[in-house]
């Protein structure tokens, strides 16, 4: 076990994996921080602007923090994934499930975007007289849905590789 430890190939997949958790980890720290900090001056600035829409504080903020926290556990999912490659669990039913919710929280994260982020990139728009920013929102808030596509491709990958082996190993027995 100390000779695959030493190992080149194995040595550089596990570096590459724990460079990805690093940075997934210090994503994660980012959106927290934004989400403590940035967002609620955001809410308290866009009130004082427009007072109109000021009864919506509470709503925009409760419906990002849930989008932050789904960014949260979508991290989450990711590096277990990625533990399930450095364990050489890769194809199992645990890593299908795992791209599974990755999937399932890149379609909630999207969906909740257009739900808040949407309405608060067009009010910045407005303010600053920039429709630019509108589209530069849409595009951000369908960043999640293209993960979602992403991760749905490797579940179906992942489950059909899992299906061959299945099948192989029937045939070997």
């Amino acid at each position: 076990i100390l000779f695959k430890f030493f190992k080149g190939d194995y040595m550089k997949q596990r570096m590459q994996t724990f460079f990805l958790k690093t940075v997934l980890i210090f994503a994660g720290i980012a959106a927290l921080a934004f989400s403590l900090f940035a967002l609620p001056k955001f809410a308290k600035k866009a009130a004082e602007l427009v007072p109109e829409i000021a009864f919506l504080k509470y709503p925009f903020l409760f419906l990002m923090y849930v989008s932050v926290l789904t960014f949260l556990y979508s991290l989450f999912e990711i590096i277990r994934f990625l533990g399930y490659i450095d364990k050489g669990n890769a194809f199992s039913k645990l890593s299908v499930k795992s791209l599974k919710h990755i999937k399932l929280s890149g379609i909630v994260i999207t969906i909740l975007l257009y739900l808040t982020g949407m309405p608060a990139a067009y009010l910045v728009a407005e303010i600053d007289d920039a429709p630019g920013l509108i589209v530069i929102g849409f595009a951000l808030a369908s960043m999640p849905l293209v993960a979602a596509a992403f991760a749905a491709v490797f579940q179906r990958l992942f489950q059909e590789a899992m299906d061959i082996k299945s099948k192989n190993d029937c045939i070997d027995k």
